[in-house]
């Protein structure tokens, strides 16, 4: 049975072949920022969680950490691009890749890293088969995080968007990545279709909760998360709280909100603080809470069904986000 410094033995892995693999190249100014946005570090989820993926079937991970650099390069490099859409000044508590250079430089680091991500996947330690498994994956994540990305950028301009919508969304722009990461791990490793498929969902359903906490910690001002307090409500994007407090505010007050969202000359204080007390009077908080819960409860009854191996280490460390976000 694995612990808590199991953890920190795989992190400890990653951030010495990290460190020893930076992105560079002849023009410097093109990395730079590269390595910028990656030394800001974060919980380093997605290499973690594809290194469990791959120990679950394999004891020694050092032929996963190419992989797992990998999709953390592409990670980042969705970051670097996101911000851009977002025209967001802060990234885990720092000045943003745009904002620290420029916009045409941001978009260019982030090109030339997904080019990186996929000379990582050349250098993967398997068989031709496998490799090319991997990468129709690869892109078919990707893909679908792109898709993610342009449904969320639509929604912004629809006056209502459905909680599926808005569920799929989330799924597609963010969940689909962490789902990715035990999948590709435990097929590198050699797991069958039916293994790495309940880690790809078990990883999606965790995924979807946890964007819904962050939406909620967005909303709330939560000092850990390094953005922005109450910039989703700025840019009255269609979080599961918005959606869900249009489907049950009630008399005079779908005034009040619907002039929230539209009136343009309201100070941004006023407007954080005043949707902030729309959000407690119905109650939003609690619901998006239960709703986050639902959802990781299904995929703790889904991976209930891998029982070809121990998954306690990986059900720990997803506990320990779920608890890390409360």
């Amino acid at each position: 049975m694995t612990d808590q410094r199991s953890f920190e033995s795989l992190l400890d892995d990653y951030l010495t072949y990290f460190k020893e693999h930076p992105i560079n190249g002849t023009t410097e100014l093109l990395y730079e920022p590269a390595n910028y946005i990656l030394s800001l570090g974060g919980k380093r989820v997605r290499p973690l969680l594809c290194l469990m993926g791959y120990r679950l079937f394999q004891d020694n991970t050092d032929t996963a950490l190419p992989l797992a650099h990998a999709l953390e390069v592409f990670h980042n490099f969705t970051l670097i691009h996101d911000d851009i859409i977002d025209q967001a000044p802060l990234r885990r508590g720092k000045e943003t890749a745009h904002i620290r250079w420029n916009v045409n430089q941001a978009i260019l680091t982030g090109d030339v890293m997904l080019v990186k991500a996929y000379e990582l996947f050349t250098d993967l330690k398997t068989s031709d088969s496998n490799k090319i498994k991997l990468i129709r994956g690869f892109n078919q994540m990707a893909d679908e995080v792109c898709q993610g990305q342009q449904l969320d950028w639509e929604f912004s301009s629809m006056p209502h968007v459905s909680e599926s919508d808005y569920i799929e969304m989330i799924r597609l722009k963010t969940s689909v990545l962490l789902g990715f990461c035990l999948y590709a791990g435990a097929v590198l490793a050699g797991a069958s279709d039916r293994e790495a498929g309940i880690l790809y969902e078990y990883g999606v359903l965790n995924g979807i909760s946890f964007q819904i906490i962050d939406d909620i910690l967005d909303a709330f001002g939560d000092a850990d998360v390094g953005k922005q307090p109450g910039g989703d409500i700025l840019e009255n994007k269609k979080t599961i709280l918005l959606i869900e407090l249009l489907h049950r505010v009630e008399g005079e007050d779908v005034m009040a909100v619907n002039h929230l969202l539209v009136d343009d000359q309201i100070q941004s204080e006023q407007k954080v603080e005043r949707m902030l007390q729309f959000y407690r009077e119905y109650e939003i908080e609690a619901y998006a809470r239960e709703r986050a819960d639902q959802f990781r409860h299904k995929a703790e009854s889904l991976i209930q069904q891998l029982e070809s191996v121990d998954t306690t280490q990986l059900k720990t460390f997803m506990a320990a986000l779920h608890q890390r976000m409360k």
